[in-house]
């Protein structure tokens, strides 16, 4: 049986201004609500999104990320979106917004660029 259930986990970053939430399971019309009250409670200048475990996106869970974006754009926050699976990038590739957001392969790799970097 597959699961369709969104669980995110939040775990803090190397610096007080990061978070990281990992996913688990697709971002729906159905998992939408959760996504966004997790992220609405976040208010860490940096938030990496990990999606490595995010097997699918809808068009809902799409604009969901978008406006994710779009809101952490508009309060000079910066949203990072690491371990994209595939399938998501298709469907982030096939609207165009891939270029929207900045991506890493992984986490760590993220966490490692940022701390580097100072911010995004």
């Amino acid at each position: 049986m597959v699961s369709h259930e969104l669980t995110v986990e939040r775990y803090a970053g190397v610096t007080d201004e990061q978070r990281v939430l990992l996913l688990r399971g697709p971002l729906t019309i159905e998992t939408t609500p959760h996504f966004e009250r997790a992220v609405r409670n976040e208010h860490a200048e940096t938030m990496i999104l990990d999606l490595s475990d995010v097997p699918y996106i809808d068009s809902v869970g799409l604009g969901s990320l978008v406006a994710t974006y779009v809101s952490h754009q508009k309060t000079g926050r910066c949203l990072v979106l690491t371990g994209v699976t595939p399938r998501v990038m298709k469907v982030l590739k096939i609207t165009n917004v891939h270029n929207f957001f900045m991506t890493f392969p992984t986490t760590w790799e993220a966490v490692e660029a940022l701390a580097n970097t100072g911010t995004a």
